[in-house]
């Protein structure tokens, strides 16, 4: 029988970019958090030899350029099997949608092709692969809310963070994430990025430090609140929702990729009045989300703008272990 496993979908809470590399990417601060929307993966193992990757949407590669593709390969050149690998990519998630869908694919057939071939990687083998082959594979080892540095492969677990419900609006527009780099090249040439506190111009790395600085500050009312939480941790997640407000986190991606975009600001705008508390780009885009207080209101605003023709749905977040223990089921 097949092994099916859920690959579950990842919004940023906040992204800033840095200076570009030597190797050509940007260094990057963000939280990545997943949530419950997912694709669904199946792995059948034979005989034989080579891997054949097949779905139905037709904006996925099903050729060696599919990042389970290459994964696959390098899983089983690293674990020195051999077999017909046939990887079935059910579509729920947004191709282009920066949800890190691809990526959590690709992930998502590494665990399935260990349950499917009875061993495991080693953690540090797992990661050297997923760093090769992209740089948001990493954060889908951990699940649940993870910081992210580097060019976004460098990830280290954060605690849990209450459950906040979500609304995921994904627009039919595809936004190249190359693009949106060149975008932000020309922007900070332009601009200079100058900082209004200084008497001299602001550089990306007052950027980075700035980000780092505000969400240890958001984080940091994880270990300050007091007195046991309501039922799902109603009033921790409250709270914390309402210090990421006070905090001022942005997605820096969308000072270039809204003016390409514009269509992309009005669905931010619509989440706000629909009563979302936070709204963001995510990652470079197209998928626009908001945060909100209970479930019942994030429904709401997901009907009202599926009903003005916004493609949205209401979600929520998800914890580490709910991560890991609603992979398999």
């Amino acid at each position: 029988m097949p092994t099916s496993i859920r690959s579950f979908a990842k919004i940023n809470l906040g992204l800033a970019i840095g200076v570009r590399r030597d190797d050509g990417f940007h260094e990057l601060r963000t939280i990545y958090h997943t949530v419950a929307l997912h694709d669904t993966i199946r792995i059948d193992v034979a005989r034989g030899s080579g891997i054949e990757i097949r779905c139905r949407d037709p904006r996925v590669p099903t050729d060696e350029t599919n990042t389970c593709h290459r994964i696959a390969e390098r899983v089983l050149k690293s674990l020195k099997v051999r077999g017909k690998i046939v990887i079935q990519i059910e579509k729920s998630l947004p191709v282009q949608g920066g949800m890190g869908g691809a990526s959590a694919n690709a992930v998502s057939t590494m665990f399935g092709l260990e349950r499917a071939l009875k061993t495991e990687l080693s953690s540090a083998e797992r990661l050297r692969i997923c760093s090769e082959v992209g740089s948001d594979l990493p954060l889908f080892l951990l699940g649940g809310a993870v910081f992210g540095c580097g060019r976004g492969e460098e990830v280290y677990p954060l605690p849990d963070i209450p459950e906040l419900q979500c609304v995921v609006a994904t627009p039919d527009v595809g936004v190249s994430t190359p693009l949106a780099f060149r975008r932000w090249d020309e922007f900070v040439q332009i601009s200079g990025q100058t900082s209004s506190s200084k008497l001299t111009p602001g550089s990306q790395s007052d950027t980075i430090s700035e980000f780092s600085r505000t969400c240890f500050e958001w984080l940091s009312g994880l270990s300050q609140s007091s007195g046991v939480p309501a039922n799902g941790g109603g009033d921790r997640a409250e709270t914390l929702l309402l210090d990421l407000v006070r905090a001022g986190i942005e997605n820096d991606f969308e000072r270039v990729v809204f003016p390409e975009y514009p269509e992309l600001r009005d669905v931010k705008r619509v989440l706000e009045r629909e009563g979302a508390k936070y709204a963001s780009l995510s990652g470079s885009g197209s998928t626009v989300y908001g945060l909100f207080m209970d479930q019942a209101e994030a429904v709401r605003a997901a009907d009202a703008m599926c009903n003005a023709g916004i493609p949205a749905t209401a979600t929520r977040t998800l914890s580490r272990q709910h991560y890991w223990e609603q992979m398999f089921a």
